[in-house]
């Protein structure tokens, strides 16, 4: 079990985390969300002894990490699947990372087979793709058989048989009574893996609950209706009943409709009584994606803009843009095809914005 009490890091007059209390439990894939620049890796660092805390504790099975009994045997962790020699296979990157932690050298082969590098374990990981570094990290977060497992971003440049692998993966720890902690901005990959949530947002606990209550307190559930596409005035009518219902209607944009604050019995009952055909009517609960968006959107440092693209658009043919340059006319080319110039018989051009100033007689 990982437990934080009062987990604070300050960097200069910077706070990275705050007062942060959690633990995470065996026997379940805890998700660690938050947006970026919400503090995880802070967390994630501390929790391994790469940073020491400011104020506060963090502990694995009651111990802080450094003074784990050999520690890589007890904890394994994926925080940075470049962090390894490049010269070096990945099976004797594995067998240095056993010897200096005294786990047996046939550990190694098991687990370049476990994550599927057994075929390329005598290749040298500097011309590894960023999935099969991503495999190799997580071989060394197993190669000694540990109780507790942090993994950061572990699908980052899996292919969708890899995110799969890893989901499975994950699951079967879990299941085997393994503490798992996996950060990830994947919400989709979330919904099917934690058990768990612990979501901060600018370094401070927001949330530490099971995935569907985390969704039923972050959301609205809706219904989802829709009417005969040719009948305009019948669902007209179906809305205005529905408003006076105390319903809220929203369309959709493939011409549904979103209905809030009535039940689905009760939209059936109306549509019956204003002579209302159906050709939909669902419930409609939201993702954890949705969820998570609406919990975090005042805790997300970095928004977009719309991108104006000034003085980007391409002029009309013949018309020069502001700035003065104009393509050049037909026939001129560059060397490769008679070097820039007119072609012959044909006079030079002068650009109105290059052509040379008249001399002053004055």
């Amino acid at each position: 079990m990982i437990e934080a009490i009062g987990l604070t890091k300050s960097y200069g007059s910077k706070t990275a985390v705050h007062d942060l209390t959690f633990h995470v439990q065996p026997g379940k894939v805890t998700g660690f969300l938050g947006p970026n620049g919400a503090g995880k890796s802070t967390t994630m660092r501390m929790i391994l002894g790469l940073d020491a805390p400011t104020h506060g504790s963090v502990t694995i099975g009651g111990h802080p990490y450094r003074r784990l009994p050999n520690a890589p045997r007890q904890v394994g962790a994926l925080l940075d699947a470049n962090a390894r020699h490049g010269g070096r296979s990945a099976r004797a990157h594995l067998r240095c990372l056993a010897q200096l932690s005294g786990i047996p050298l046939r550990r190694v082969d098991e687990v370049l087979g476990v994550v599927g590098l057994q075929d390329v374990a005598g290749k040298r990981s500097k011309g590894f793709s960023l999935g099969m570094g991503q495999r190799l990290g997580i071989a060394a977060a197993l190669l000694g058989d540990p109780q507790v497992l942090l993994f950061d971003e572990p699908v980052n440049g899996l292919d969708p048989e890899g995110i799969r692998w890893v989901r499975q993966l994950m699951r079967q720890l879990a299941a085997e009574g393994r503490t798992v902690f996996v950060s990830s901005h994947l919400m989709s990959e979330m919904a099917q893996t934690a058990d768990h949530l612990i979501v901060i947002g600018r370094g401070q606990l927001m949330a530490d609950l099971p995935v569907q209550d985390f969704i039923v307190q972050n959301s609205t559930g809706y219904a989802r209706v829709r009417t005969p596409e040719d009948d305009a005035e019948a669902r007209d009518r179906l809305v205005k009943a529905l408003g006076e219902a105390g319903g809220q209607v929203h369309p959709e944009p493939d011409g549904a409709l979103r209905v809030v604050g009535v039940p689905l019995p009760r939209i059936s009952d109306i549509a019956h009584g204003a002579d209302v055909r159906l050709w939909e009517l669902s419930p409609h609960q939201a993702s954890l994606e949705e969820a998570y968006m609406r919990m975090t959107q005042g805790a997300v440092d970095y928004r977009s803009t719309a991108d104006p693209r000034a003085g980007l658009q391409m002029p009309a043919a013949g018309v020069p843009p502001q700035g003065g340059y104009a393509p050049p006319p037909q026939g001129w080319g560059p060397p490769a095809q008679g070097g820039f110039g007119p072609p012959p018989g044909a006079a030079a051009p002068q650009s109105p914005s290059y052509a040379q100033p008249q001399e002053n007689t004055r």
